[in-house]
């Protein structure tokens, strides 16, 4: 039976040791060492992103720690024991939980434009029961199941074969290895309309390969009464090819999404690096990138179009001009006629507890750039909510002599329509604001 262990991000794993504290969780000492082994072997070969997913540290009392940083997701190692870190969400002054933020996160992840997501109702599903690999599979799975539904395409496909007739295309040098005894036989190529083709293929590749690796009884079972509608299609060789190979015209529609989450799976590329000894999959995500992705989503659904314009990753401006040279890219852009408003995400918490709430220097520094650059009227720098902060009476609002402008807004995960209006109204009075 797999084994499955929980933590959220900033969370840490112990070595089979057992703390009162809710944020260290004992993993069994053979699974502790292969996902040590795993980091160490990073850290040597030099990936910058390994230490970014997770620390190795000592504490006193407990022995050595691996501590989650900033990736959320799944890791499986080869054993199948699964690995799952969630982000941390709050509700009022209290995380929320495990259910409520895997929802939360599920909602963040459809603004993620390497995701082909699609309406997707988590109602009926006991998401504590799932982890995101299964969920995705999940998704899939449905995909998949509409296509089989509507009838899988097909079309003209070579196919080679030693035949009592003349057809097609006489494959001479093939003729004389196979039929030097067999005179009455030619060795030739000819096309067949056949459902086996590119895209098929590269469907029950991906099949094949998700039922090895899901651990939903459920979903292997899907599994296998999908791939029966695929018993005609052959395995796809060399899916990299196959994938150069697929058809993007107005007659594959129904295709689109599902070989988008072919190449997820079968790549393995679309989220993460992550490789190597001890590892035999991974699902992970830069935080910073999905709370990113999904205020600019939720912002610009909000906006009235009529009246804003927004940018996301904007690169117009750098730093120095002669010569031009480190380019500035501000994650959110909304511009009114000729005035602009700056707005940068940032996914850190902020607490009352530390020095300027744990706002940084550098933070500060950039808004500042942004401002200037970009001749803002204001900068927003945009922080997740939490629970330590609801008691403090700091306006966070900050000006200089020059003109310069940064307010620190939070957003609130749990209510994220209600957060993104209250922003929208703010933006609104900010450009109406005439000096």
């Amino acid at each position: 039976m797999t084994q499955r262990f929980f933590m959220k991000e900033y969370d840490s794993f112990t070595r089979n040791v057992i703390v009162s504290s809710n944020h260290y969780h004992p993993l069994p000492e053979s699974t502790f060492d292969q996902l040590e082994q795993f980091i160490l072997s990073k850290k040597q070969d030099g990936a910058a992103d390994a230490l970014e997913l997770m620390s190795i540290s000592s504490k006193r009392g407990i022995g050595k720690i691996i501590s989650a940083k900033n990736y959320v997701g799944l890791i499986t190692l080869r054993d199948g024991t699964e690995l799952e870190i969630l982000p941390k969400v709050y509700t009022h002054d209290q995380e929320s939980s495990a259910d409520e933020t895997k929802r939360v996160f599920l909602d963040m992840l459809k603004f993620l434009q390497e995701i082909p997501y699609k309406t997707f109702h988590f109602s009926h599903v006991k998401l504590e029961n799932m982890n995101i690999l299964e969920i995705f599979i999940r998704m899939f799975i449905e995909e998949v199941y509409t296509l089989v539904k509507r009838g899988l395409k097909s079309d003209y496909v070579p196919h080679q074969d030693n035949e009592h007739f003349l057809k097609g295309k006489w494959l001479f040098s093939q003729h004389i290895k196979s039929n030097i005894a067999h005179k009455e036989r030619f060795f030739i190529e000819y096309d067949v309309f056949s459902i086996n083709r590119t895209e098929n293929r590269l469907i029950k590749t991906t099949l094949e390969a998700l039922q090895r690796c899901s651990s939903s009884s459920k979903n292997k079972k899907d599994i296998r009464l999908l791939l029966a509608a695929f018993e005609s299609v052959d395995v796809s060789v060399h899916p990299d090819h196959d994938f150069a190979r697929v058809v993007s015209d107005s007659s594959m529609k129904e295709y689109a999404t599902i070989i988008q989450w072919c190449s997820i799976f079968l790549r393995k590329q679309s989220f993460t690096s992550f490789s190597g000894n001890g590892l035999a999959y991974s699902l992970l995500f830069p935080m910073e990138k999905v709370f990113e992705s999904y205020v600019a989503g939720k912002l610009s659904k909000a906006l009235d179009k009529g009246i804003y314009r927004i940018k996301t990753q904007d690169r117009v401006h750098h730093l120095f001009d002669e010569p031009k040279r480190f380019l500035l890219k501000p994650d959110i852009v909304v511009q009114r006629g000729d005035s602009s408003i700056v707005l940068d995400t940032k996914w850190k918490r902020l607490s009352t507890e530390q020095s300027n709430y744990g706002i940084s220097q550098s933070d500060m520094y950039q808004a500042y750039a942004y401002h200037q650059k970009y001749g803002a009227k204001t900068v927003f720098l945009l922080y997740p909510s939490t629970g330590s902060m609801g008691n403090t009476t700091e306006p966070f609002t900050y000006r200089s002599k020059d003109g310069v402008t940064v307010r620190i807004g939070f957003v609130d995960l749990i209510q994220i329509d209600h957060s993104i209006q209250q922003l929208v109204q703010q933006i609104h009075e900010v450009m109406l604001d005439t000096p």
